[in-house]
């Protein structure tokens, strides 16, 4: 039985973990955002207002922040300035309800790294974190970027996909939902938390759209070969590879 095998965490040129603060004044943001990124091995803190996340910053000394626009006491560009007084180097991902072109170039102006805009997918979040992360010189150990369950192999840095040796090609969604399937190997997943994980936390739980790209999945994974997406009726999906 192939076991599987998932990426080696990002963490610092000395060895230690990757550390992340996330400064939203919504509870179930920062949730959401600290539950994905811990799973990542990651350490994290979070804070709900820029008087916080400052304090934070001095005593946590993060390697990048993920940070709202609007704070309930100051200006997420404010919490900006003063962070990369204190820290010229950590990387800032400015999440944020505030999509209008001039709010993306204000937040890049004034020194963020990258500019996503809600609602959002977690694993867009996670991946532009980690491009960030990686170009501030973060790590991993080589040749682990790579997920494997049953003869389905995921080389999640190239964002390639091969059933044994077929390559299959999937659209940005498609490759994403895999990846959560493949992290998740042998659990059963509700729709509730693929649509969590791959789409918006607050997608407004339109289900139907799980069950679509199920089946988009299906095709290209399953189609002339031993099924490997399963649906546990009333519960949601699990992935696993044919019983030897």
């Amino acid at each position: 039985m192939n076991e599987p095998r998932t990426a080696s965490p990002l963490h610092r040129p000395d060895g230690d973990p990757v550390r992340v603060l996330v400064v939203d004044d919504e509870p179930d943001v920062t949730d959401v955002l600290a539950g994905a990124m811990t799973g990542e091995g990651w350490q994290v803190r979070t804070a709900a207002d820029g008087a916080g996340a400052l304090a934070a910053a001095r005593d946590f000394r993060p390697d990048a922040v993920v940070l709202d626009r609007m704070l309930p006491d100051l200006n997420g560009l404010e919490v900006l300035r003063a962070l990369r007084r204190e820290e010229p180097g950590v990387c800032v991902l400015f999440l944020t309800a505030r999509d209008a072109v001039e709010d993306r170039i204000a937040g890049i102006t004034a020194g963020g790294d990258d500019y996503v805009t809600k609602p959002y997918s977690l694993e867009e979040v996670l991946a532009r974190l980690r491009g960030l992360l990686r170009r501030a010189g973060m790590t991993a150990d080589p040749g682990t970027n790579r997920l494997t369950v049953g003869d389905l192999t995921m080389d999640e840095e190239a964002r390639e996909v091969r059933r044994g040796e077929t390559a299959i090609d999937l659209s940005r969604t498609e490759f994403e939902l895999l990846r959560f399937l493949m992290r998740n190997p042998r659990r059963v997943l509700s729709k509730a938390q693929i649509l969590d994980r791959v789409w918006a936390y607050d997608f407004g739980g339109r289900a139907h759209i799980v069950e679509l790209y199920i089946s988009y999945l299906r095709k290209k994974i399953d189609a002339g070969r031993a099924p490997m997406i399963h649906t546990v009726r009333g519960v949601g999906y699990v992935l696993k590879p044919e019983a030897p």
